[in-house]
This record gives structure tokens, C-alpha cells and sequence, in this order.
């Protein structure tokens, strides 16, 4: 009889540690989903659209997701969130050139434009090292507001600026097609 009690003591255990696994597992795939509160302020019924890294030459510069509202991912007409998590230190002027790289190889502004762009960036972004997280709101017919780790940094009030700059990861021409097509899912990838 103690045998008998034993095992359903041992059946019971198992039943609950299994319950609890399972309630643990969704707390955590949950907060792995979590929208930060800097994004559901700028976003209130903001969802994950994807996320994937940026690569060069085989190392991992950062982590991206995009989040997007209710609307979706819908260009130039529904804000959307990019959260870039770096993984190594980098100089903010350099990220600003490099995004405006980005913008010339994409063939948006004139070099007037592209230069008052660079200018903004470089008064905006700040050095970052491995764990900082910017975040720029695209905030349709207005511009970008950009975050460091969820505090706010600036916003450049210029739609067409805006647009171009977003497109450095979701234009169809990025030069990071696969990451594009990880941010937006394979729905929305051409």
C-alpha cells in the first residue's frame, strides 16, 4: 500500500512540475514578446513584425525588430518602431554616415538634402556601445523620434528624411534584403 501511495504522490509531482513548466514557459515566451514602454507609448497596440541581425563580413554588428501598430507594416502611411540592440561600440557620427550612405546608395534627397540630413544625425546620435539599444519611431507626415535605451534622444521633424531613412531596412533595394525580409516576415518579403 505505501508502494501505491508513493507512485500516486510521484504521478501528482510530475502533474504539477509539468503544470508549472508549462506556466513558466508561457511567462516566458510572453516576456520574450514583451513591447518595450518606449514603443507602446509611440505605438499603443504595437506587435512584433519580425526581427533578425545585421552581419558584416560574418560578425554581428546588432539585432533588429520592427514593431508595427494594428495597421501593420504599411510604407509612409502607419508608424512603426526599429529598434536596433548594437553589439559593439561605435562612434555616433559614424552611424550617422553610414546611415546616409545607406540613403545615397537608395537615391533619396539631393546632396543638399543628404548633407542637412548628416547634420541632424550627427547632432542626434550618440556613441554607442555593446548593449545599447536606438530606437527610431517613424511618425508618418512628421519625421522620426530616436531612443537610447527607451529615453528620448531628439526628433528630426522632416517626412521626406523620415522615409529615407527607414528605407535603409525595408526598401526593397536595402542592401540587407535578408534582414528586410526577416523584419517585415515572409508574408510581406518580395
Amino acid at each position: 500500500m505505501i508502494g501505491l501511495n508513493a507512485r500516486v504522490a510521484s504521478v501528482r509531482t510530475l502533474r504539477w512540475l509539468v503544470l508549472l513548466a508549462a506556466s513558466l514557459g508561457a511567462c516566458l515566451s510572453v516576456a520574450a514578446i514583451a513591447v518595450p514602454p518606449h514603443i507602446a507609448m509611440a505605438l499603443p497596440d504595437a506587435r512584433l513584425s519580425g526581427a533578425g541581425s545585421f552581419r558584416w563580413f560574418g560578425m554581428r554588428i546588432y539585432d533588429a525588430e520592427l514593431w508595427v501598430g494594428s495597421q501593420g507594416y504599411q510604407p509612409t502611411k502607419a508608424p512603426i518602431a526599429l529598434d536596433l540592440h548594437y553589439l559593439h561600440a561605435f562612434d555616433g557620427k559614424r552611424i550617422a554616415q553610414r546611415s546616409i550612405d545607406e540613403i545615397e546608395k537608395l537615391g533619396f534627397g539631393d546632396a543638399n538634402q543628404r548633407e542637412s540630413w548628416l547634420t541632424a544625425m550627427q547632432a542626434c546620435f550618440p556613441d554607442v556601445e555593446d548593449g545599447t539599444h536606438l530606437t527610431g519611431v517613424y511618425l508618418p507626415g512628421t519625421g522620426v523620434r530616436y531612443y537610447r535605451d527607451g529615453k528620448v534622444l531628439c526628433d528630426i521633424k522632416n517626412p521626406q528624411f523620415a522615409e529615407a531613412f527607414f528605407a535603409i531596412w525595408l526598401d526593397p533595394r536595402t542592401s540587407a534584403p535578408s534582414l528586410r525580409a526577416e523584419l517585415l516576415g515572409a508574408e510581406h518579403a518580395p
